[in-house]
């Protein structure tokens, strides 16, 4: 149901609010939802995953990436990756791509080193090509 990033960090494609109380089982503290509402017919809408969340005690974000990262993206992504605490964060989109994305840039602004970032992004399947040139040296 998730891929690993790191020791705190899952990520995967879109989630249905059933869904919310296997994460939570997993360890999940925090869910972070990259996508924008009304991004593919029949998805669940950001509030009814919240709602999930709500009742199985478990923190939601809503940061949607809709036409690449901005700044304000990578912050809140930064934002919720620092209030996670001790426990995990899972984010989602449509592949888990954007996702891990945002994780890797929020992570370089974190100083964490690209041959780290690389080694995790490419762990869970993913490329850091696409945001080759927003990562710190």
């Amino acid at each position: 149901m998730h891929r690993q990033l790191d020791d705190k960090t899952l990520v995967n494609g879109q989630i249905a609010p059933e869904d919310v109380a296997q994460l939570k089982a997993d360890g999940v503290t925090l869910i972070v939802n990259n996508r924008p509402d009304g991004e593919d017919e029949g998805q669940p809408t950001s509030a009814s995953i919240e709602a999930a969340a709500k009742v199985a005690g478990v923190d939601y974000r809503h940061v949607p990436i809709a036409r690449g990262m901005g700044p304000s993206d990578i912050e809140a992504m930064r934002d919720a990756m620092h209030s996670a605490g001790d426990g995990k964060l899972f984010a989602f989109c449509r592949s888990g791509n954007r996702s891990t994305l945002a994780w890797a840039v929020a992570k370089s602004e974190d100083g964490m080193p690209r041959e780290e970032l690389a080694r995790c992004v490419e762990g869970a399947g993913f490329t850091l090509d696409p945001v080759a040139h927003l990562l710190r040296d």
